[in-house]
């Protein structure tokens, strides 16, 4: 039985819990794991130019995702701030396999709103696991003032898991955009069950 068959949902939806045991192994490793926090911000960033570069047509993605693209870029600046402050460095940017997994669950070709579907809900899906694990870290550290710091992006990132699947539906249609959230979720959950807990990274 998979790992996605024996735990229930999370609040956000996702089919499978984060292990219990990263939010210990983050504590071990805090320069690394706010060091990748600060490059999936920035990717974040980086992300929603592209996708608005990619549809400037569609004014309603348009007006929603500019100031997400603001504001991540405004959490890569906080990320870096706090490690600055806790007298640790930025280090270098590693791959993202959790990513690069949704990546390649992707379906290609198709018209430009096919595409569109695929972006938004990997994007929403990123969203929704990194609000999870914020929430965790805001909830399970013992540092008082990173679970305060890491609650300001649990709630950030909660409303871009909503306006990704909102967009989603709006440029998809409700019935489409949801059948193919379920399979992304399905995946997403299988994944994560194969992938062993690290805590040097935010996925």
């Amino acid at each position: 039985m998979s790992g996605a068959s024996k735990q229930s949902k999370t609040k956000l939806g996702l089919n499978l819990p984060s292990d219990p045991r990263w939010v210990n192994l983050t504590e071990k490793s805090l320069e690394e794991i706010l060091t990748d926090h600060a490059y999936c911000e920035q990717k974040a960033t980086t992300s929603g130019i592209t996708l608005i570069q990619s549809y400037p047509a569609y004014e309603r993605l348009v007006e929603e995702v500019s100031p997400v693209v603001t504001e991540e870029w405004g959490h890569f600046r906080m990320v870096v701030a706090e490690l600055k402050r806790r007298g640790l460095k930025l280090g270098g940017q590693r791959k993202d396999h959790y990513v690069a997994g949704l990546l390649k669950f992707q379906r290609g070709g198709g018209s430009m709103d096919d595409r569109l579907l695929e972006k938004l809900l990997t994007f929403a899906l990123i969203e929704a696991r990194s609000c999870e694990r914020f929430r965790l870290l805001s909830l399970h550290l013992e540092d008082e003032e990173l679970r305060k710091f890491y609650h300001h992006f649990m709630v950030s990132e909660a409303g871009h898991y909503k306006m990704f699947i909102g967009l989603a539906k709006h440029y998809c249609g409700e019935e489409r955009a949801m059948a193919r959230w379920q399979e992304y979720l399905t995946f997403e959950a299988e994944m994560l069950s194969q992938m062993e807990p690290d805590g040097t990274r935010m996925h």
